[in-house]
């Protein structure tokens, strides 16, 4: 309160289940009066604090005793350390001898050495945090993380999950990138990944395989005919998942810069909703953080979601002789009521072959 505020300076930020959203200012003024408390649940309409439009002449004087106060801890904190250290070396010191070891420790800083030997054998426990504590802190769940939680284990709960695995040989694919990404990079302005390539593959699939691009409605099955594949982006909040639109009619370039920029909105935490709205088909890759083999959990309402892991290399079997090639596992998780085994199988196996074959993406088969 009292604080002046410019026109669409950010005031607040409300916590959603999916994003934060930012509220600015829709004028210029002074902060008169907060209607509502830091961590208060509010609804939407609700008014949040009130501005007194234009700046007044009281309101020159707010900042300074505020700026005066800040100023007064940061002369404070210099000398604040002095006392910490001589905490640390005579535990069971007292208040008057302080100043006189001050000079001491400033002097001769070899004189600090002794002193937390002999508080030693006094107090031997006093050693015993600095090896090792058993402390703990509780922190309250932001409502992205309950949301999650939620929708996870709704997911559990409702789909009849399973999982079917394949392996990919990521040569080719390694070998278009090595040859195509810098003149990518030069051209277009950004680097040449493999999300790409598993999401323009995943988009073939899933116009060959439409259940696994369909979602239950009750007694119906909806089917897509658009692939919207949310590509699933950690965030220090959580997982959140925005979503590319009609991949199917995208090309690899077009994919990756979108990937990159809705990535870098939701590591900024500037995610919208309406980026995270939608999805039929969801990919995961738990390949950058290291994970060889996992199986993902059904993005509901959609029906399977692609797990990626790590490229390792592995002898593998190519034309009847043992090879060092490098290798991807890779996992689909699906809603067996509305995907049979088949339909999983035939979709990854037609994933496996867009990625070892490039070509197909190109050509479409």
């Amino acid at each position: 309160v009292g604080d002046p505020v410019a026109q669409d300076e950010e005031v607040a930020s409300i916590e959603t289940d999916k994003v934060d959203i930012p509220i600015n200012s829709p004028v210029s003024g002074v902060i008169r009066e907060l209607l509502v408390k830091e961590e208060d649940s509010v609804v939407v309409g609700q008014d949040l604090l009130k501005i007194e439009e234009g700046a007044q002449p009281d309101s020159a004087d707010a900042p300074k005793p505020k700026s005066q106060e800040q100023a007064q801890p940061k002369h404070e904190e210099q000398p604040a350390p002095e006392p910490k250290v001589e905490e640390k070396a005579p535990s069971p010191a007292a208040s008057h001898p302080q100043p006189q070891q001050q000079p001491q420790q400033q002097a001769t800083p070899k004189q600090s050495k002794p002193a937390p030997v002999e508080s030693t054998p006094t107090h031997p426990v006093s050693t015993t945090p600095k090896l090792g504590t058993r402390g703990e802190h509780k922190v309250k769940l932001n409502r992205m993380r309950k949301r999650i939680a939620e929708r996870l284990k709704q997911s559990q709960n409702t789909a009849a999950s399973l999982t079917t695995f394949n392996e990919i040989d990521m040569t080719n694919l390694i070998d278009l990138r090595k040859t195509f990404k810098d003149e990518i990079l030069s051209k277009h302005g950004i680097k040449f990944g493999y999300m790409s390539a598993f999401t323009k593959a995943s988009a073939l699939a899933l116009q060959a395989i439409p259940e696994v691009n369909a979602f239950i409605d009750g007694d119906h099955i909806v089917y897509h005919d658009y692939c919207d594949i949310s590509v699933a982006v950690a965030t220090p909040k959580g997982l959140v998942t925005p979503v590319i639109r009609n991949v199917e009619s995208m090309s690899l370039v077009e994919i990756e810069r979108e990937i990159a920029s809705l990535g870098k909105k939701a590591r900024d935490n500037k995610i919208t909703i309406e980026d995270l709205a939608g999805g039929t088909f969801t990919i995961s890759n738990g390949g950058v953080f290291g994970s060889l083999y996992g199986t993902p959990i059904i993005n509901m309402p959609q029906s399977a979601i692609l797990g990626m892991h790590a490229i390792k290399e592995r002898p593998v079997a190519v034309n009847g002789k043992i090879e060092i090639r490098p290798m991807m596992y890779v996992a689909l998780s699906y809603d067996h009521r509305i995907i049979d085994g088949r339909e999983a199988v035939t979709f990854l196996i037609k994933v496996k072959e867009a990625i070892e074959d490039p070509r197909r993406m190109l050509l479409d088969i």
